[in-house]
């Protein structure tokens, strides 16, 4: 296909293809599920478009999935949620075949298991895919490999220099990592994809995700409410504090569904706490982390753009760790990768830990401006002495120490510290 971008999904695509009998691509609209499956596809179901071009297509469908099955492989059915029963079908057929590779579906929501007959699991594998990251987009070199700096952290990083400057990582938070943005021409067409983006989801998407009709003012007024408490463990009270004027989320049962619905579409993804047992259970936070898949969104619901983040230093500072988590989940991705946070009541604070399958983790400080890394470097050392301290008392099941300690800025240097804290500047890091 002409023009496309390598996305880092691809390579784990290309192995869970070689791995399973099916793989289900899951993430927001227009982050690049279906071109990317089309990539690696032989035959392609689009059942959005066979069912407007055919309303009979969908009864059809609905009693006969398999029918729909038959095609070169790997065959992809892009929009499969509309037929969910399609993925019983699918998993069926993985079983009988026993072949790797069969299909690909794709979709931008989740259906949950419970409507499903079958897991899926053995058969059918999934695949998490997120907007474009700033390696992906080019803005980043990707010179320093998250993954390379947990198998050699010694690995020379000095070199690596960010030529993305505060301008430009303010106009990237605002555009968003939307593939589609990238091939326009004018700077006010990027910004306004997600404009777009979040009235589709208040006006349509938010309803039509389970068929349960939402008040679409009452949407863009929560959207706008988890903007402004972006990268922060807003409780229910406060979302619901700015929403007192709305009767349609009144109430903590309804906001949860309202937010629940948001998850189906993957508009947002909080970060969970994080709690490695170095104080009392009663000192850790375990509210979640407000965060959307995409910076872009958070601007779009508070009316802003690039010039009013230069304007405001606190707001650009949270949308910068959004940015952050963005990047940090889809270069985590190949590594099996986890995002959480630590904060405590005492005010000691990791803005995100990074965690391997395998037991290693990073603690990792967002700090957008230079005469901030001191802060965050204190920070990650004072978490990792807690741990060394706790080890002191238990030594017969200690707890494992960071790996990697970073401060990621937006910066243009990326260098050591002599304590041994990295500081990356977002220009450099790749998956």
């Amino acid at each position: 296909m002409d023009g496309y971008i390598r996305r880092v999904a691809d390579d784990e695509l290309d192995f869970r293809l070689e791995t399973f009998g099916a793989v289900q691509i899951e993430g927001p609209k227009w982050c690049g599920k279906t071109t990317t499956a089309e990539m690696k596809a032989r035959s392609v179901l689009k059942l959005q478009e066979r069912i407007d071009d055919d309303p009979g297509f969908l009864e059809m469908a609905n009693s006969h999935p398999a029918a729909l099955l038959a095609g070169d492989n790997p065959r992809l059915i892009d929009e499969w949620q509309l037929v969910p029963n399609i993925r019983d079908a699918i998993r069926s057929e993985a079983d009988r075949r026993r072949t790797p590779g069969l299909f690909i579906i794709t979709g931008s929501n989740s259906v949950p298991e419970d409507k499903l007959k079958h897991s899926g699991i053995g058969r059918v594998t999934k695949l998490k895919m997120y907007p474009m990251s700033l390696a992906e987009s080019g803005e980043s070199t990707g010179r320093i490999s998250i993954r390379r700096l947990f198998d050699d952290p010694s690995m020379e990083i000095e070199s690596a220099e960010s030529d993305l400057t505060i301008d430009g990582l303010a106009f990237a938070i605002c555009r968003g990592g939307w593939p589609y943005s990238l091939s326009l021409k004018t700077d006010r067409s990027k910004l306004y994809i997600a404009m777009d983006y979040l009235s589709g989801i208040c006006n349509a998407e938010i309803s039509t995700v389970d068929g349960i009709k939402r008040d679409a003012a009452s949407t863009r007024l929560l959207l706008r409410s988890y903007a402004r408490n972006i990268s922060e463990p807003a409780t229910f009270a406060s979302i619901l504090a700015d929403l007192d004027s709305r009767p349609a989320v009144g109430s903590a049962k309804s906001l949860g569904e309202y937010l629940a619905a948001l998850e189906k579409l993957f508009v947002i993804e909080d970060v969970p706490a994080w709690c490695p047992a170095i104080r009392s259970k009663t000192a850790i936070r375990s509210g979640a982390k407000r965060e959307f898949v995409d910076p872009s969104i958070a601007a779009a619901a508070l009316g802003i753009g690039p010039d009013a983040l230069l304007a405001d230093m606190r707001t650009f500072g949270f949308m910068f760790e959004c940015l952050v988590a963005r990047d940090l989940r889809v270069y985590a991705s190949p590594i099996d990768g986890s995002l959480s946070y630590y904060r405590d009541r005492y005010g000691l604070e990791a803005d995100f830990t990074l965690h391997l399958e395998d037991g290693r983790f990073a603690l990792i400080e967002c700090k957008l401006w230079s005469h901030q890394i001191e802060q965050g470097a204190d920070h990650l050392k004072k978490i990792r002495d807690l741990i060394r301290k706790a080890n002191e008392k238990e030594r017969q099941v200690p707890l494992r120490e960071p790996d990697l300690m970073i401060v990621i800025t937006g910066g243009r240097y990326a260098y050591r510290r002599e304590d041994g804290i990295f500081v990356i500047p977002i220009g450099v890091l790749g998956p």
